[in-house]
């Protein structure tokens, strides 16, 4: 009768519902949806991403411009054989010379000496005559042997009258100053060179301007005239 009872009693106590337990959640509402948020997102996203592309679209934006590539002096006009072109980015406040504008830049001046390895600027050079303060341009015919093979712009030379007959004399009777075979000059500058495809050049005669002292150039374009110039290098100053 024992057994039974007990057996009974826990019957009756497996019967009853379990509690729920302390530590179980509550069900969560369900979230809101932000759409104008999200739309402001993607709208970032492509914002950055357009200002990225700007960016490399810039930066691949170049043009081809002119570099100088030997020592122009002041007064000087541009070769083909000064110069090369290089890509440089594009910048509207940089007055850059196009390399396109080669051929008109030839027909101007430098305003002051322009350095190998430097990329013109359109305010470097002028059109006008830009010799310097108490020089004067002269220009000579040479004839073969009368000047070093290797003459180039921008060096020191010495004029010399070479003329093998007696010197003559002026109007007034007075000798020349310049008596045969003497110095004239004997610190004047290369200012341009004729062309290699220049036709004098071909046949062994070149042409060339010098500036030299304003005191000197009458004397110089004399024997000029007379086809009596050579030109020695000489150290420069």
């Amino acid at each position: 009768m024992k057994i039974q009872e007990r057996t009974g009693a826990g019957a009756g106590r497996s019967a009853v519902p379990a509690q729920a337990g302390v530590g179980d959640r509550l069900p969560t509402p369900p979230r809101e949806r932000k759409p104008a948020l999200a739309a402001l997102a993607v709208l970032l996203i492509l914002v950055g991403a357009l200002g990225a592309t700007m960016l490399v679209l810039q930066a691949g934006d170049r043009i081809e411009v002119v570099k100088v590539t030997k020592e122009i002096q002041a007064g000087e006009s541009v070769k083909s054989s000064d110069v090369t072109s290089v890509m440089v980015a594009k910048d509207d406040s940089i007055n850059y010379v196009e390399w396109s504008q080669l051929s008109g830049l030839k027909n101007l001046k430098a305003r002051s000496t322009i350095y190998a390895d430097t990329v013109v600027m359109g305010q470097m050079f002028t059109e006008g005559t830009s010799l310097p303060a108490g020089k004067a341009a002269v220009g000579v015919a040479l004839k073969e042997g009368q000047y070093p093979s290797d003459i180039k712009p921008g060096d020191t030379v010495a004029v010399y009258n070479v003329d093998t007959s007696s010197s003559g004399g002026d109007k007034t009777g007075s000798s020349t100053s310049t008596s045969s075979g003497g110095l004239i000059v004997d610190n004047a500058k290369v200012d341009t060179k004729a062309e290699e495809s220049d036709s004098t050049v071909t046949t062994g005669n070149l042409s060339l301007t010098l500036l030299v002292d304003q005191d000197d150039a009458a004397a110089v374009a004399r024997a000029a005239a007379a086809n009596s110039v050579a030109i020695v290098h000489v150290p420069a100053n």
